[in-house]
């Protein structure tokens, strides 16, 4: 079985087990949440932006979790001391939880000091047969109508906060296309430039007969 909980903005921790995995850890966005509490043997993070790299550094450093990104991304990580481990899109990667691939998202990426952070990305996880569709920071794209067909994601964790990504129309649109049983939303209300309104979205959700689960920071959702 495998626990997924929403610490908030794009951030999420999946448990299998006694094992816990971190994807783009923008943990201080929530001040109840306390990932020393948990055994963190992995971090992924999508892009280098600040609300999604987040505190991937400190939480590597403290838990000795290698964080696994594009190239850009981990060759930052690793001059700031982090263990890393370097992919880029497009092939499985196995970890002794399961196994993940990183596929494009269309949206820009730069690092804390600046410099140029590599290719967006997705990432699809497989975790005890439960396939796990993290969309990072993306507008719609048919891409989604292939991951699809190819992957048959289970639950897809997507945008709707508009301006920086996709906006609640277009997301209910990639929750079609992907075909995931549950969607959950996810890049909205943390600043106001992202404001939506979550009841339009489960209202439209209905019209596709998806489970649309709204968690709150730090609410488990089982499957």
């Amino acid at each position: 079985m495998v626990d997924l909980k929403y610490i908030g903005h794009s951030a999420f921790e999946f448990k299998t087990g006694d094992k816990s995995i971190l994807v783009d850890p923008y943990v201080s966005v929530n001040e109840k949440y306390d990932y020393k509490k948990s055994n963190i043997v992995d971090i992924f993070v999508t892009h280098g932006h600040s609300d999604h790299l987040g505190q991937a550094v400190e939480i590597s450093k403290n838990k000795k979790a290698p964080i696994t990104a594009v190239v850009e991304v981990a060759t930052y990580c690793s001059s700031q001391k982090a263990k890393t481990r370097s992919v880029n899109l497009g092939s499985w990667l196995n970890y002794d939880w399961g196994r993940v691939i990183f596929l494009p998202a269309y949206h820009s990426s730069s690092l804390p000091d600046g410099s140029y952070g590599g290719v967006a990305a997705s990432i699809l996880f497989d975790i005890e047969g439960v396939r796990i569709f993290h969309a990072g920071d993306t507008c719609l794209t048919p891409d989604f109508k292939t991951y699809k067909e190819i992957y048959r994601p289970n639950i897809a964790l997507l945008p709707i906060g508009g301006t920086y990504t996709m906006d609640i129309e277009h997301a209910v649109v990639a929750a079609d296309w992907l075909g995931a049983k549950t969607v959950i939303p996810m890049h909205y209300n943390t600043f106001p430039e992202i404001q939506a309104d979550l009841k339009r979205f489960a209202q439209l959700m209905q019209v596709n007969n998806t489970n649309c689960a709204i968690l709150n920071p730090a609410e488990i959702k089982q499957d």
